[in-house]
C-alpha cells in the first residue's frame, strides 16, 4: 500500500471517530387520538368522528464547550408542523428559535389553571377571547430565551414581523412547596397590548389556580378585553383525575360578559388514556342572545 493510501486511510478513519464521539441521538414518539364529540344543538357536528396523531422527532448533542442542542419537529396533520432548536448554555440560560408558541414567552402560559382535558373556554366559537395570543405564531418563527436564577425563572420572546414585531414574556416564582406566582406582558404587533398574572398552589392531590389577562386594542372601534380564569383539579388517585373550570370575560362597553363552565376527566392505563370533556358558554363574544357548547370523548395512544 502506497503512502497516500495510507494516509487517506488514516484521515478517513480519524473523521470517524471524531463523528462518533459527537454525535447525538434522534429519538422518535407519537400520540394517536380517536374522538367522537357533538356541538351545541344549533350546529351542524356532521360526522361524530375524527382522529388525531401527533409524531414528534426529538434529537439532541453536547458541544465541546459542555453546551447542548435540541431539537424537535412535531408532525399534527398534513396542513400543520412545529419545530424548535435549542442551544442550552447550562447556568447562562436556553436560547432557541421555535414555530410553536407553547414554547416561548406569554404564549407557554396562556392559560395555566389545571384541567383533565381541556380549558373552560376550549373549542368553542374559535375566538378564545381573552386568552393570549399573537396574529403570527403559526406563520413566523419566535426566538426565545428561558433561564432560572433559584426561584425565579423568565422566558422571554421576540418574533419579527412586517405587521410589527412582538415582544412578550412572563416572570414567575416558585419560591414555596406548591406555589407558583407569575406576572407577563408584551406587544401582538401594531395591534394590541398584553398583560396576563396568575397564582397557582398545590397541595396534596388538590391544584387550584387563578389567571387575568387584559388586551388593550389598539384600535378605537376595538372593545378592550379582560379575562379571569378560575379552575380546581383533583388527583383521585394515581390513573385518574377531574377538573372544574370557569372563565369569564368582559368583552367591554355594550357587550355582555362571555362566560364559559368547563368539566374534564381522564383516566390513564399505561400508554392508553381516556378523556371525557363538557364546556358550555353563555353570552359568545358578548352577544347576550348567543350560547355554544361542546362534548368530546377521546382515546388516545401513547407510542
Amino acid at each position: 500500500m502506497n503512502n497516500m493510501k495510507k494516509l487517506g486511510l488514516t484521515a478517513l478513519a480519524g473523521s470517524l471517530v471524531a463523528s462518533s464521539a459527537y454525535a447525538g441521538a434522534l429519538d422518535v414518539s407519537g400520540s394517536a387520538k380517536m374522538t367522537y364529540f357533538g356541538n351545541d344543538d344549533d350546529e351542524v357536528t356532521g360526522n361524530s368522528f375524527k382522529m388525531a396523531k401527533g409524531i414528534t422527532f426529538s434529537g439532541s448533542g453536547e458541544l465541546d464547550n459542555g453546551f447542548s442542542v435540541g431539537y424537535s419537529y412535531t408532525m399534527t396533520n398534513a396542513a400543520f408542523s412545529s419545530q424548535t432548536v435549542t442551544l442550552d448554555m447550562g447556568d447562562t440560560g436556553t436560547v432557541g428559535i421555535s414555530n410553536s408558541g407553547a414554547v416561548a414567552g406569554m404564549m407557554a402560559y396562556a392559560s395555566v389553571v389545571p384541567n383533565s382535558g381541556e380549558q373552560a373556554w376550549d373549542d368553542m366559537n374559535q375566538n378564545d377571547n381573552g386568552i393570549t395570543t399573537f396574529n403570527n405564531l403559526s406563520e413566523t418563527n419566535s426566538v426565545f430565551y428561558k433561564n432560572s436564577f433559584g426561584d425565579v425563572g423568565v422566558n422571554l420572546a421576540y418574533t419579527d414581523d412586517t405587521g410589527g414585531s412582538d415582544q412578550h414574556g412572563v416572570i414567575t416564582y416558585n419560591g414555596y412547596d406548591g406555589l407558583s406566582i407569575g406576572i407577563g406582558g408584551g406587544e401582538d404587533g401594531e395591534t394590541k397590548d398584553m398583560t396576563t398574572a396568575f397564582v397557582t398552589y398545590s397541595a396534596g392531590n388538590v391544584t387550584v389556580g387563578v389567571q387575568r389577562t387584559e388586551f388593550d386594542f389598539a384600535a378605537q372601534a376595538t372593545a378592550d378585553e379582560t379575562s379571569t380564569q378560575i379552575a380546581i383539579g383533583m388527583a383521585v388517585n394515581e390513573n385518574m383525575s377531574i377538573s372544574v373550570g370557569r372563565t369569564e370575560v368582559d368583552m367591554g362597553d355594550g357587550n355582555s360578559d362571555e362566560q364559559s363552565t368547563g368539566v374534564s376527566a381522564s383516566y390513564t392505563m399505561g400508554g392508553m388514556s381516556f378523556t371525557a370533556i363538557a364546556n358550555t358558554q353563555d353570552n359568545t363574544n358578548g352577544s347576550a342572545t348567543a350560547d355554544d357548547a361542546y362534548k368530546e370523548l377521546t382515546v388516545a395512544f401513547a407510542f
